[in-house]
């Protein structure tokens, strides 16, 4: 069986966490400059996501989770996570980005993966403090996806990895196969293949046999 880790802003879904936050609090424009900086490589992702929290400093919690619920999946991706947990898989979100936009996805759609890798905003007398932390905001997705495949014992090169940003160069370095979700220019030469909707990705996922091919 396969362990297939997937990237979420940008890749599962086209909401960007931050920036929707951002809409609530007036700075989404400065969050959106920062976000792409950061996905071509400009600043590290460390960097642009302790900027980017600190922004949201006093926002309430309340209006947080408003913005968090407003994030959905792809079209398709549901589908796609389904299909492949029915497959006997191991499927995984590993992001930047933060537990509760992909828990209100996921719930929305109905769907789970196995594991979920997110950072948090923290909260203090119900509003977001303007700090963030987790395991990857100075950690990297290789580590977590080695993590992953050496708890489920599923080698490396039975992993597959998908993203679309610089900070999914390290898993899309390591894993087996490596695909990139309309990636950016930095990241598409590290690609095995390259796709722009969920159900291309579905067709490379039947090609290489990982799910049933289609009649």
């Amino acid at each position: 069986m396969a362990l297939v880790a997937f990237d979420f802003d940008g890749t599962l879904s086209d909401s960007e966490m931050l920036v929707l936050l951002g809409e609530k609090y007036g700075v989404a424009e400065e969050i959106g400059d920062i976000t792409a900086r950061a996905m071509r490589g400009e600043l590290s992702y460390a960097e642009s996501l302790y900027e980017r929290a600190a922004m949201l400093d006093g926002l309430s919690d309340d209006v947080a989770q408003a913005a968090f619920d407003e994030v959905e999946l792809r079209t398709g991706a549901a589908d796609l996570i389904g299909a492949l947990n029915d497959a006997g898989h191991t499927t995984a979100i590993l992001t930047g980005g933060f537990d509760r936009g992909v828990e209100a996805a996921l719930a929305k759609e109905g769907v789970e993966v196995d594991e979920i890798v997110a950072n948090r905003l923290l909260v203090e007398d119900g509003a977001l403090t303007g700090e963030a932390d987790g395991p990857l905001i100075e950690g990297t997705k290789d580590d977590a996806l080695e993590a992953l495949c050496e708890r489920e014992g599923v080698d490396l090169a039975d992993a597959w990895a998908i993203g679309d940003g610089a900070n999914d160069l390290p898993m899309l370095k390591v894993a087996g196969h490596a695909v990139g979700f309309v990636p950016k220019d930095a990241v598409r030469p590290h690609c095995d293949v390259v796709v722009s909707r969920m159900d291309r990705l579905a067709m490379v996922f039947a090609e290489a046999g990982v799910l049933p091919g289609r009649e």
